[in-house]
């Protein structure tokens, strides 16, 4: 066993680096990947509840059981290819955009927590450029049921940029998801850092453990649902829907007002609500998933001087 040398070199500080922004990217790229892997079902389940017709399923365990008894149990992936192909670049975004803004709210490395949930709405706000096609490729996968005319996602793809082009087709339902996007990463950081704090001042002078970051990621991602979720309810529903939405993108006259207030007459308020029980269900492992790979590849690269 090698002997380990008494004095460590103390790391740069992140916000003082060149390369800030690329270690932020890559990190975020593995964040990412983890975020998937760990939630796609659940995800899967989410959106059912969302989108499928009044009627269609009881609650959350009959979709999962109707899901696996008629289309396998590889149907809880459907759609895992678009984010995990693109949510490894959206979350390379979305942490390079925190880390970006956080230096815009104060030339300070230690933020307040107001002050962290600006700029997580901030990043949020960015972040809408590459989420909303990525969810609504996803959204389009998930709500295949098995029939005969499902399609891959190349023919999804395919048919909305044939059928609608760019803004109604790949960027529908970009306002909504923007709107969506500013509270819920406001709760996400707010939340992650809020308990970060609380488990770095119980540990120090240790570093906070990883089961400690897991559990940090998981309050964040808990925070980031019960801050948007009726919003994402709007956004799933109209990045599925067959046709385009109606013109307009703020609340007064546009389509996100003509949702919401579709989906009220439909089921009431609580049809807002459908799916949360799997959203935070799968807030648990996927953002912890996603906070600890990200500040583990941080911390890595930074240690070992990679970049």
């Amino acid at each position: 066993m090698s002997e380990v040398t008494p004095v460590q070199p103390i790391p740069e500080p992140l916000s003082k680096r060149k390369n800030a922004n690329a270690i932020e990217l890559i990190s975020g790229s593995v964040g990412g990947a983890s975020q998937v892997l760990s939630g796609q079902p659940l995800d899967t389940l989410k959106t059912r509840a969302q989108t499928a017709p009044k009627g269609q399923f009881k609650n959350t365990l009959d979709i999962f059981t109707t899901t696996v008894r008629n289309e396998g149990f590889l149907a809880l992936y459907k759609g895992m290819l678009s984010p995990l192909l693109g949510v490894a670049a959206v979350n390379s975004l979305l942490f390079t955009a925190y880390g970006a803004s956080r230096r815009i709210v104060s030339p300070y490395p230690d933020l307040s927590i107001p002050q962290v949930a600006t700029a997580g709405a901030m990043a949020g706000a960015a972040n809408a450029i590459l989420a909303s096609p990525v969810e609504m490729f996803k959204i389009r996968m998930q709500g295949q049921y098995g029939g005969a005319g499902d399609k891959k996602l190349s023919g999804v793809v395919g048919d909305m940029w044939k059928e609608y082009g760019f803004r109604n087709g790949i960027m529908r339902g970009y306002w909504i998801t923007f709107v969506r996007e500013i509270p819920a990463y406001a709760g996400f950081y707010a939340g992650y850092e809020t308990s970060k704090r609380w488990f770095a001042k119980h540990y120090a002078p240790n570093p906070v453990p990883i089961w400690a970051l897991l559990t940090s990621g998981a309050i964040g991602g808990v925070s980031y649902w019960i801050a948007c979720y009726p919003l994402d309810v709007i956004k799933s529903r109209v990045q599925l829907s067959k046709t385009p939405p109606l013109k307009g993108h703020w609340l007064s006259g546009g389509y996100i007002a003509h949702e919401f207030r579709a989906i009220l007459q439909e089921g009431g308020t609580r049809a807002l609500f459908r799916g949360l029980t799997p959203s935070l269900l799968r807030a648990v492992p996927a953002a912890g998933a996603t906070f600890a790979a990200y500040e583990v590849a941080k911390e890595y690269i930074i240690n070992h001087n990679l970049l």
